[in-house]
C-alpha cells in the first residue's frame, strides 16, 4: 500500500512540476437533473428525476490538475408506486428532499488544457473528492407534506434520530471546451456516497407499534407503515422487526449537469525573491 501511495506522489509531482503556464480562477453557474439511489430506488430506476443549480470555482494549478469548490441546492425524491419490485410497491413509502450542498475536489485533466489555445482546447477529466451536504426527507400524507425525522418512524428514541448534515465521497467525469479564450463549457457526470442511509428516512426495520404511538403519536403510526396488499403480496406486511430498508448500502444521489465557466486569466500570488 505504501509503495502504490508512493508511486501515485511520484506520479502527481511529475505532473506537477513542467506544467506551470496555465494558472488561475474560474467560476461560472451550473445546474442539471439530479437522480437519487437508495432503499426507495434499489432499481436504479431513472423515471424521477429531480434537478439542482449552483455556483462553482476552479483554480487550475497547471495544464492538468485544478482545485474546485462548489454550492449547490437542488431536489430529489421516489415513490415505491413505480417500483418493479412486488416488496417495494407493498411497502408503499415515498419521500422528498431538498438537498443543500458544498463539495470540493481535485480536477484530473486527461489532456493537457490552455485556455485559449487552438491545439489544447478540450479535454476529458476526472474528479474525486467529498461533500457536505443538508437534506430533510418529508412526505405527503391526506395532501399535505410532513417531515419525516421528527416522527422516529423506525422507532429511534427522542433526541437520538438520525442526523440530517453528513458528509459523503464524490466522484465523477466530464468533459470541458472553450467557447472562447474567457468562457468555457462543461459536462459533467458526478456522483456522491454518502455516510447515512438515512436520506430517504428508511434504513432498518419496522418499529413495534404500540411503543411508536405512545412515543411518537398516530401520525409517527400511520407514516411508518403504509404497508398495502398487491399481487403477489398480503398486506400489511409492516410488523415488528421486519425488513424495512437495508442498512448495510448507504445511500448516495448524482448529478448530470451543465456549466459555463469564466477564466479570470492568470492570476497568483505575487512571488518574492529573498534579497
Amino acid at each position: 500500500m505504501s509503495m502504490r501511495i508512493g508511486f501515485l506522489c511520484l506520479g502527481l509531482f511529475w505532473l506537477w512540476q513542467p506544467l506551470q503556464a496555465q494558472r488561475g480562477w474560474e467560476a461560472g453557474p451550473w445546474g442539471g437533473t439530479s437522480y437519487y439511489f437508495g432503499d426507495l430506488n434499489t432499481n436504479f430506476d431513472l423515471s424521477k428525476p429531480g434537478w439542482f443549480a449552483g455556483a462553482m470555482f476552479r483554480y487550475n494549478f497547471n495544464e492538468r490538475i485544478a482545485l474546485r469548490f462548489a454550492g449547490n441546492g437542488g431536489f430529489i425524491s421516489a415513490d415505491d408506486a413505480i417500483s418493479s419490485n412486488p416488496f417495494e410497491r407493498a411497502r408503499n413509502l415515498s419521500f422528498q428532499s431538498g438537498l443543500f450542498e458544498a463539495s470540493t475536489a481535485f480536477e484530473f485533466n486527461f489532456l493537457p488544457y490552455i485556455h485559449g489555445s487552438k491545439d489544447n482546447f478540450f479535454t476529458p477529466y476526472l474528479l474525486l473528492g467529498f461533500n457536505i451536504v443538508h437534506f430533510n426527507p418529508k412526505t405527503e400524507y391526506n395532501g399535505q407534506l410532513v417531515e419525516l425525522r421528527p416522527l422516529g418512524t423506525e422507532g429511534q428514541f427522542k433526541g437520538e434520530e438520525y442526523y440530517t448534515v453528513t458528509s459523503g465521497f464524490m466522484y465523477g467525469m466530464g468533459l470541458k471546451f472553450d467557447l472562447s479564450y474567457r468562457w468555457s463549457i462543461n459536462f459533467e457526470l458526478s456522483g456522491r456516497s454518502l455516510s447515512t442511509d438515512y436520506l430517504d428516512d428508511v434504513s432498518t426495520v419496522y418499529a413495534e407499534k404500540d411503543d411508536l404511538l405512545r412515543d411518537r403519536g398516530a401520525l409517527a403510526v400511520a407514516l411508518s407503515d403504509r404497508s398495502i396488499s398487491i399481487d403477489g403480496v398480503e398486506g400489511p406486511i409492516g410488523s415488528p422487526g421486519r425488513q424495512r430498508g437495508n442498512a448495510s448500502n448507504k445511500d448516495s444521489y448524482v448529478f448530470l449537469g451543465i456549466g459555463f465557466m469564466y477564466y479570470f486569466g492568470d492570476l497568483r500570488c505575487p512571488e518574492y525573491s529573498k534579497r
